[in-house]
């Protein structure tokens, strides 16, 4: 038995691991207690993949789908099918009938999807942005003129933390990057004050020094409340700020008792947060997918959120929110010539199945892709690690117009739901047979980047995905440039590559495993790009429309929910059931009991599954899990109630009703 020093991808937290592996058989994965960031901690999501790569239903050869039926063929037979197929559409009906959907934590996978996708020259790009995420670069794109930069938590020395819809010790927060999430949040407690809000008395706000239960999808309310507070103590932010008089005006309604009343909360509960906020030295406020998957609400939570921390001095701060300039990528590199985007927003056309749905950030909304594929516009897909089954809205209809494509390619390690539907299965190898560096680096909580050798020799005839898309490029005919030679190139000299304009040099990562640069703050690059926009941007018009022209939620609201461990399609072999939570009132009233079947209905589907009532959940809220196939969310959910503005679906607060099953 031996030992491997590796890093776990299973989310951005990005965790140092310690790998035991006998011969061809990974045996345990614990924390590494040398690693400079998670410092020993794992989650039971991390310490699962062993169970992971040894899965019974692993893919470990080719699968073209033959007279019906998929069959396990060559590398070469697959690649060639697939590429003639793809080269027929693409000359009959031009690039933008190929659609490519990007997910996947593989960063030298991801970079070669990339090429592959410039090389094709589609529009239909899709990516989870517009599952869960669009809020967060939309609030930067139009408060702090960024194009994609999201602000991260100062965690090493902010002494007030504010957690709207987040559950950091479940979930290790949405992009936050927050290892060892239980001690983090106990020792910002310890020297300060944790508020979460949030309609479920979460194992974060457990450990919380307050808790304030709203409503579901009436967080905005509460922050704009905070905010009207703030402005009417006064407070001047010491960073320039444009259009503070529009923004009073928008949060002008919430007072007291309207927001009270709004959210159904105590007004004293409400002024006790408030209090609290008056107090705290700057507000440092993280934002979770509670929020971020309510469409239209999230986009005016978020932009409440970060005026709140840059009235109160937390924008660019110590103890508040810092901007990562990147490790490979360095943002501040740019100096005074970093784009400003235009107040208006980063939009551009959309599909023209769904000519109200525009594009973000050159992306298109998930929604649509039914309507494109039933509409002929889009015939052939390509799937980057995604479990489209579970994570994209309406299943009832998305699954159908899979079934109508003429080439639907799909990367995957395990077989299921979505790998059965596709035309051409393409296993690639798992985060231990490969080499691998930190992908997403900006979403770290510090400016780092690590390294992993290969803990193992891949499993049957698995291939590198930089590989499979390289090669891919190649037979299309395309040139995708110096990143990687399908025959020459080993997993190492294409990560180099990647690394090439780096902090560090990529022998020097290699040899460490990790490399972290200083953290600025304040950072001057960032203060040089706001004085050059005239100050943080208060009260983006887009914005202030969505705050009015929002309606009171329902009565009843399904909100869904992470678990310790599930991880959205995978991981269905660690046996965490889809129990629904329901406050016992509700349950009460439904004729539901604790322990049997419930079935939840929508205007669009139901799904059913093991009703647990429980008052960690206040009146109002139906909590389902993500990523179950047997009890899949996204049947409650409609493709076609989506915010206008990103294109991003509901999946939280959908008006439901209760059923014994």
């Amino acid at each position: 038995m031996h030992t491997v020093r590796s890093f776990c991808r299973v989310c951005t937290s990005v965790c140092g691991i310690l790998v035991d592996v006998d011969g061809d058989e990974v045996l345990r994965v614990r924390g590494d207690k040398e690693h400079p960031f998670s410092k020993g901690y794992t989650c039971a999501k991390g310490r699962a993949l062993p169970l992971l790569h040894h899965h019974p239903d692993r893919l470990e050869r080719p699968r073209m789908r033959i007279d019906g039926r998929q069959q396990d063929v060559s590398w070469d037979a697959c690649l060639d099918d697939l590429a003639t197929r793809l080269r027929a559409i693409i000359d009959e009906h031009g690039p933008g009938s190929v659609g490519i959907y990007f997910s996947t934590m593989e960063s030298a996978g991801f970079r070669m999807a990339e090429a592959l996708h410039a090389a094709i020259g589609t529009p239909a790009k899709f990516s989870p942005l517009t599952i869960d995420g669009t809020a967060k670069p939309l609030v930067s794109d139009l408060v702090g003129g960024f194009m994609g930069l999201s602000g991260r938590t100062d965690l090493d020395t902010t002494d007030f933390l504010l957690l709207v819809g987040a559950n950091p010790v479940v979930s290790h927060g949405h992009a936050i990057s927050m290892p060892n999430p239980t001690g983090t949040v106990r020792d910002i407690a310890a020297r300060g004050q944790v508020w979460v809000i949030d309609p479920r008395r979460t194992e974060t706000a457990r450990l919380a020094t307050g808790h304030l239960a709203p409503r579901p999808s009436t967080d905005h309310a509460v922050l704009a409340h905070l905010v009207r507070e703030v402005l009417r103590d006064g407070v001047k932010p010491d960073v320039p700020v444009q259009g503070i008089d529009e923004l009073a005006a928008a949060v002008a309604p919430f007072t007291l008792a309207h927001t009270a009343k709004y959210a159904d909360v105590t007004e004293a509960d409400l002024m006790r947060l408030a209090t609290a906020v008056r107090g705290a030295r700057c507000v440092a406020i993280e934002t979770g997918t509670g929020v971020t998957m309510t469409a239209e609400r999230a986009n005016v939570t978020q932009w409440l959120a970060w005026v709140l921390m840059i009235l109160t001095g937390a924008m660019n701060r110590p103890g508040g929110t810092w901007f990562h300039p990147g490790f490979a990528y360095q943002l501040e590199a740019f100096g005074d010539l970093l784009p400003i985007t235009p107040i208006e927003g980063s939009f551009g056309p959309g599909p023209r199945s769904r000519p109200e749905a525009q594009a973000f950030i050159n992306e298109w909304p998930c929604a649509v892709l039914p309507d494109e594929i039933e509409a002929g516009n889009i015939r052939a897909l390509i799937n980057v690690g995604g479990s489209l089954v579970t994570s994209f809205p309406e299943t009832g209809k998305l699954i159908p117009a899979l079934q109508k494509l003429e080439v639907f390619a799909t990367t995957e390690i395990i077989d299921n739901e979505t790998t059965r539907l596709a035309t051409h299965v393409l296993p690639t190898k798992d985060p231990l047979e490969r080499p691998d560096i930190t992908l997403h680096d900006i979403l770290s909580s510090r400016v780092s980047v690590q390294h992993t050798h290969a803990v193992v020799e891949p499993v049957g005839e698995r291939r590198s995905m930089w590989w499979v898309f390289a090669d891919l490029a190649r037979r299309l005919g395309y040139d995708v440039g110096t990143l990687a030679n399908p025959d020459t190139s080993t997993d190492d000299d294409v990560l180099a590559v990647l690394l090439a304009g780096g902090r560090t040099p990529f022998d020097e990562v290699v040899a460490t495993g990790w490399a972290e640069a200083p953290r600025e703050l304040p950072a001057e690059w960032v203060d040089r790009h706001i004085d050059r926009m005239g100050g943080w941007r208060l009260a983006p018009p887009i914005l202030v429309a969505q705050l009015a022209g929002l309606e009171p939620p329902p009565d009843l609201m399904m909100v869904p929910r992470r678990q310790r461990k599930k991880l959205n399609g995978q991981l269905d072999i660690l046996g965490e059931p889809a129990e629904i939570i329901v406050h016992p009132d509700d349950g009460a009233s439904a004729g539901v009991v604790s322990g049997e079947c419930v079935t939840v209905r929508s205007a669009n589907g139901e799904v059913t599954g093991i009703a647990k009532l429980d008052d960690s959940v206040r009146t109002g809220v139906v909590s389902i899990p993500h990523g179950h196939h047997d009890c899949n969310v996204n049947r409650l959910t409609s493709k076609d109630d989506i915010d206008v503005v990103t294109g991003m679906v509901r999946y939280s607060g959908i008006a439901v009703s209760l059923h014994p099953a």
